[in-house]
């Protein structure tokens, strides 16, 4: 199988994450913080290990608050509601994911917030200016992702931060395609919190994530019970990590976690990403001038991370799919990826495209195949 569906989840994963998460279980598979014997504190150990190997990926000078979660769907949620109140305003765009959309969604009907979406251009950005206009004295939170899932194009983050900043509002990234493929620093950005998912590019398993929740914010805990801290008391504890993470970590998929995000900083973010911007690049050269193909977004590799989303004339996006796995064993995602509004923008709601998305370990032989595949399939409708 050639896997190029690495923006739903990273395939492979590198050997040290299996490893690792393998001899975790074998030899220190206790409850964390729970107990005082020696696997119990051993275990604390490799969550707090992890939580400070995440808090240096993004320049987060206080590890603790870095909430670990179970991805980024769960970080985002436990960000917007923690924090918006009845009567309060939010800012988004028409490129995010479900988490967000139906996050707030689920907060106008029910708490009596208010939302504005921002749209993009045809390329794929959103300009701070319109981010500004859409301020109002009501507006405490912006709420956008750093790359959408259905374009991967790179948005302004830095420019945003700056108009929060000037304006005392709240500011929220979505970086699950962006996490260990681009450098990200908190406070050089002005982000107030940064939610993630470790099975993507941190290259991680399947459960992991965090939520950076910086100093000029407090989150109600939308989870509430046991924290190995404080057991006596009835209330949440105040101390962060522990106000927000309640309940048995996955403590083994926290220590794979940590395993990919060092061997992505062995590697080399920067390289990583060049990687996957080349091999997306490839796909674009070969078919962007071939009047068979549709390409959406910008076609710029330098402003988008290694996602590509696309149809081919004659066919259904699901019909790609289908014809690219059990005639050729390539695997893609077709259809909406969970952001309707997005797909709504580009003209391509409500069948959706295909999306394209090499990663870390793909080969240029993987790519040629790709083509290959996809030339076979536009023939058919000659």
């Amino acid at each position: 199988m050639i896997y190029l569906d690495n923006a739903a989840t990273t395939y492979p994963k590198p050997e040290i994450v299996y490893k690792t998460m393998d001899t975790f279980y074998r030899t220190q598979g206790a409850n964390p913080g729970r107990s005082g014997h020696r696997m119990a504190m051993a275990a604390e150990k490799e969550v707090e290990d992890a939580r400070a190997t995440v808090a240096q990926l993004f320049g987060i000078q206080d590890p603790r608050r870095l909430i670990l979660t179970f991805n980024a769907t769960d970080a985002i949620n436990m960000g917007i509601k923690g924090f918006l109140k009845p009567g309060d305003h939010a800012i988004t765009t028409f490129l995010e994911h479900n988490a967000v959309s139906r996050a707030l969604h689920g907060l106008e009907k029910r708490a009596g917030i208010t939302v504005t979406k921002v749209k993009n251009s045809q390329e794929g950005f959103v300009d701070p200016v319109d981010i500004r206009n859409a301020i109002t004295s009501k507006t405490r939170l912006i709420v956008m992702t750093h790359a959408p899932n259905v374009l991967g194009t790179i948005q302004p983050i830095r420019e945003i931060g700056r108009i929060a900043r000037e304006n005392n509002i709240m500011f929220m990234v979505d970086a699950a395609q962006t996490a260990g493929v681009c450098e990200i620093d908190v406070h050089e950005c002005g982000i107030d919190m940064l939610a993630f998912t470790g099975h993507k590019g941190p290259l991680g398993p399947t459960g992991t994530g965090g939520l950076y929740v910086g100093d000029r914010l407090t989150l109600e805990p939308w989870r509430e019970g046991g924290t190995g801290f404080e057991a006596a008391s009835l209330s949440q504890p105040e101390e962060l990590p522990f106000r927000l993470e309640s309940g048995t970590p996955n403590t083994v998929g926290i220590a794979g976690l940590r395993a990919g995000i060092e061997y992505v900083v062995s590697k080399g973010i920067a390289t990583i990403r060049a990687h996957e911007q080349h091999l997306t690049n490839k796909i674009i050269q070969a078919i962007q001038h071939d009047q068979r193909f549709v390409l959406y977004g910008t076609t710029d590799i330098t402003k988008k991370v290694g996602i590509l989303s696309m149809n081919v004339k004659g066919f259904k996006p699901q019909e790609i799919g289908a014809i690219l796995d059990q005639s050729f064993q390539i695997a893609v995602r077709p259809g909406l990826h969970c952001a309707p509004f997005a797909h709504q923008m580009i003209g391509t709601f409500p069948d959706g495209a295909v999306r394209i998305s090499p990663g870390c370990f793909n080969t240029e032989d993987d790519i040629d195949q790709l083509i290959t595949a996809l030339m076979k399939i536009a023939n058919e409708k000659i």
